[in-house]
């Protein structure tokens, strides 16, 4: 666990306070040598992806869409 300062919670707040709570870390509140208390990042829940293939086959239904991308490419840069 990290140690953070009350002087550096109040100066460097982005800094040393909130990029770990971001990453999940639990900091330690000191004032000189005394322990004020913990921060705790608060638990969020895992982001979920859509279901792409579901979303493919509602919109496309069983068609097979054939698209070549470097020919794509090719036709863009030409238009230019």
């Amino acid at each position: 666990m990290r140690s953070v300062t009350v002087r550096e919670f109040c100066r460097e707040f982005s800094r040393k306070v909130e990029a770990p709570l971001r990453r999940g870390e639990t900091l330690i509140l000191r004032k000189r040598k005394e322990v004020l208390g913990r921060i705790v990042p608060e638990r969020t829940q895992a982001r979920t992806y859509p279901d792409f293939a579901a979303r493919q086959k509602k919109i496309l239904g069983d068609r097979v869409v054939d698209f070549n991308f470097a020919e794509f490419l090719r036709e863009q840069r030409n238009r230019f």
